[in-house]
């Protein structure tokens, strides 16, 4: 239900990523939620205890990872909520969470969130495909491309 959703407002969506973050809840490396509206599916979110790439890996921090609310949800509260709580899980694990935001527009609104909710960016500068894209590198403005923030709990 979540990929057609995302699919039918023009997000790049597949059955398999939510597959693998359910595999990652089974085997304990994530912690998955998901958040309901009126019964509906409206957002959901990961907290990965002990990230292992990116540029808080190997640093016992968790990662919020895969940050989203459906956009017939949004301007509700149910992303604040949904970073409330895995801020909370993430506190459980560290005094520090981290996470990485995509850098095109459709990242807008969570670029946005987080700075206002206190993260800051990390100083590896841009990231793309898991690696720092090194100054004057060709990347893509796609989904890969990132820049990571933390944030003190």
């Amino acid at each position: 239900m979540i990929t057609d959703e995302e699919i039918v407002q023009g997000w790049h969506a597949s059955v398999e990523k939510y597959e693998m973050r359910l595999r990652d809840q089974s085997e304990r490396k994530a912690v998955s939620l998901v958040a309901e509206y009126q019964g509906n599916v409206a957002g959901y979110i990961n907290v990965y205890t002990d990230p292992k790439q990116g540029a808080f890996a190997g640093k016992g921090y968790p990662e919020i990872v895969d940050f989203g609310v459906l956009e017939k949800y949004q301007r509700r509260g149910i992303g604040s909520k949904l970073m409330d709580v895995a801020e909370q899980i993430a506190s459980a694990y560290s005094d520090t969470v981290c996470l990485a935001v995509g850098l095109h527009s459709g990242y807008g609104s969570a670029q946005r969130m987080y700075v206002k909710r206190g993260y800051i960016p990390d100083g590896t500068g841009v990231w793309y495909r898991d690696a720092v894209c090194g100054p004057y590198e060709d990347c893509c403005n796609d989904d890969d491309l990132v820049l990571y923030f933390s944030k003190k709990l």
